[in-house]
């Protein structure tokens, strides 16, 4: 490891994931940047994910296997065991490429939560302008933020599916950080997770609030209006 390279610590969260965790670690041990860390909290999984994890004990930081609240529990419970100055978030079912390396050799600022793009099936995503910020988000695994972040905050476990969404929500406006595109496609985006493939319900209810709250109200009469073409919309479909 160079003395002079950040360490990042990558965080990912697994539960029932032997079908696709070793090719995320390989993903990883596959990376040219020096300072690489994993971090691994398994919700108690009854398939071989901790027979995996243990075979790859000698490259993983820290990893345990124990009952959990849930996605934001665990991630929460990861950024208290991650040593590094920035923090990823990687899901089982996802892998990084190469270029995951250059965007790692970008950070800097320590104010900055800097992004690229992500595949997706619909192909790889595009930055988004404030108003794009507050409809949809950022995919969370185009995100690499500085630890300086989740030494104040952490993700709101009642939200079990976009605490991700609503926190970076608050970072937007901090006026502690900022969010920086740069243009590298970092991973592979498998949207067959809980992520993609569910709804928050509670967050859905909150959403309007939160938008209101912390990009003000022109942003809010913006969204709600298309809140409700997109509901019109989908109420046509069925």
């Amino acid at each position: 490891m160079k003395a002079d390279a950040p360490k990042i610590s990558i965080i990912i969260v697994t539960y029932n994931a032997a079908g696709t965790l070793q090719a995320c670690l390989d993903s990883i041990y596959r990376q040219k940047y020096p300072a690489l860390e994993v971090v691994v909290i398994d919700g108690q999984s009854t398939d071989d994910t901790v027979k995996i994890l243990e075979q790859n004990t000698d490259h993983i930081a820290y990893w345990k296997s124990e009952k959990d609240e849930g996605i934001y529990d665990a991630m929460n419970k990861g950024t208290k065991h991650a040593g590094g100055d920035w923090i990823y978030f990687l899901g089982a079912d996802d892998v990084l490429f190469d270029d995951f390396t250059n965007l790692a050799y970008e950070l800097k600022d320590n104010h900055l939560i800097y992004y690229g793009r992500v595949m997706t099936l619909g192909g790889p995503t595009i930055p988004v302008n404030e108003y794009g910020f507050a409809k949809y988000g950022l995919c969370h695994q185009a995100m690499i933020y500085p630890r300086a972040v989740f030494d104040k905050y952490h993700f709101n476990t009642r939200y079990k599916i976009s605490a991700d969404y609503a926190l970076n929500m608050a970072l937007y406006n901090s006026g502690e950080f900022h969010f920086e595109f740069r243009d590298h496609l970092v991973a592979n985006f498998n949207q067959t997770g809980v992520s993609s493939t569910s709804v928050d319900k509670v967050f859905e209810k909150d959403r309007g609030e939160l938008v209101r709250k912390h990009f003000g109200n022109k942003i809010w009469l913006r969204f709600l209006f298309w809140r409700m073409k997109k509901n019109r919309k989908d109420r046509k479909k069925n």
